[in-house]
């Protein structure tokens, strides 16, 4: 049996290859998924915006893990920065949440969901960042090219008159969708950034007056005892406390809202503590197999949470929280490993979720959730990630322009 140190690199060069093997070959962004699951797009031809920012973080690790060449990370880079810079299109700076691999053409999400996606946006540059602090001197020139796609999004473009920051804008449609960015999400992350930019930056009442203002904001309720700061019931999705805090380090991290750390950890253990109870009483919960997140499912694809539990058990969602559940993480890990590998494993890793109690298991594999994996299991071992992200200067600015407090930063200016 492997040691849980080989374990954990098996696991990360495993999932890794879905980043670098799988990778677009015109584009050398993430492929949003691995098989065609749906008519509106082609898996083969469609790359995330977000997914890639994903991508881009893990494949640090993996170089900083031995698994990748330095040299071949700076070639991929490239290949990525060159395609977004000069191929992909954009919208007041910001990226559609898919595109075309090879044209650099917007693929619709959804009828008027044809333009900028700011959140996706958020992820992309996330992962930019810290790149860009990982590079050195002699990569200057790529350096560069990532502050020249950072300064461009126009993160006011997307502010609305009451303060409010936009998800989406359309050619076509403007801002019709009109979804706020506010409530408790996997969001924090895009306000950050929206405060940070040195060029199109917005102040923070869009933050306090708007994020913190939305429903599902503060919680503070207690589950299975244990009490939760910020969020729906239960806590939602665990993504919500994965796909902010890839590049943003949550030890020590507080404003007047909460502690970050306590959240997470918290959110986490509500999602661990209804699979290890099962009041659904669905088939294989337990200690070691536990996890509800947004992943593919046998109807397609869902946001599974406590509250929309269908008995599918997603692998990031636990594998994603190892800097918060060490031991209860690497229970999951051995369980999927160890005693479902043969369905589980795969080229690309593990599946995107199975269902135990009827043995459905997906045939896919998705950026959004193999990225996570990587990253955080990085963030657990040494910090990597949270590292580089959190010292680049613009992020310390934005951090103290939102009131926050974080080892990170030496004053708070509210």
């Amino acid at each position: 049996m492997l040691s849980d140190e080989e374990l954990l690199d098996k696991v990360q060069a495993g999932t890794l290859r879905y980043f670098t093997d799988f990778a677009h070959p015109v584009s050398g962004m993430a492929r949003e998924r691995s098989n065609d699951a749906f008519d509106s797009y082609k898996a083969a031809d469609t790359v995330t915006s977000g997914g890639t920012g994903f991508g881009i973080m893990a494949m640090i690790a993996g170089t900083e893990r031995g698994f990748i060449p330095r040299p071949e990370l700076v070639e991929r880079l490239t290949r990525i920065v060159d395609f977004l810079e000069t191929k992909a299109e954009r919208f007041h700076g910001a990226f559609s949440h898919f595109i075309d691999g090879e044209t650099g053409r917007v693929i619709p999400f959804s009828e008027k969901d044809d333009g900028g996606d700011l959140v996706e946006t958020s992820f992309l540059i996330a992962g930019l960042l810290a790149a860009r602090e990982y590079l050195g001197a002699d990569e200057a020139d790529l350096r560069a090219a990532i502050d020249r796609i950072w300064h461009a999004v126009e993160w006011d473009h997307y502010l609305r008159a009451d303060g409010a920051l936009l998800w989406h804008f359309s050619p076509r449609h403007g801002f019709a969708i009109n979804l706020p960015i506010a409530g408790w999400n996997e969001c924090l992350i895009t306000h950050l950034l929206a405060a940070a930019s040195p060029t199109h930056g917005i102040g923070p009442a869009s933050y306090h007056g708007s994020w913190a203002k939305g429903n599902d904001f503060v919680n503070g309720r207690t589950y299975n005892g244990i009490t939760l700061p910020l969020g729906p019931e239960k806590g939602g999705p665990l993504f919500f406390s994965h796909y902010s805090f890839l590049g943003l380090d949550p030890r020590g991290l507080k404003d007047v809202y909460a502690d970050y750390w306590e959240q997470n950890v918290a959110h986490t253990r509500i999602n661990h503590a209804h699979c290890v109870t099962n009041p659904l009483n669905h088939g294989g919960y337990g200690k070691d197999c536990w996890g509800l997140t947004a992943s593919d499912d046998p109807k397609g694809y869902d946001a599974h949470s406590p509250t929309n539990d269908d008995g599918v058990i997603t692998p990031t969602a636990a594998l994603s929280a190892f800097p918060y559940l060490p031991q209860a993480s690497m229970r999951a890990l051995r369980h999927f490993h160890d005693a479902r590998g043969n369905d589980l494993w795969r080229d690309l890793g593990f599946a995107d979720a199975f269902h135990p109690g009827t043995g459905w298991v997906a045939e896919s594999h998705l950026a959004i959730d193999q990225g996570p994996i990587v990253v955080m299991i990085e963030n657990h071992r040494s910090g990597l990630l949270w590292n580089l992200f959190m010292r680049n200067p613009d992020v310390q600015a934005g951090l103290r322009l939102l009131g926050f407090e974080s080892p990170w930063i030496e004053t708070v200016s509210v």
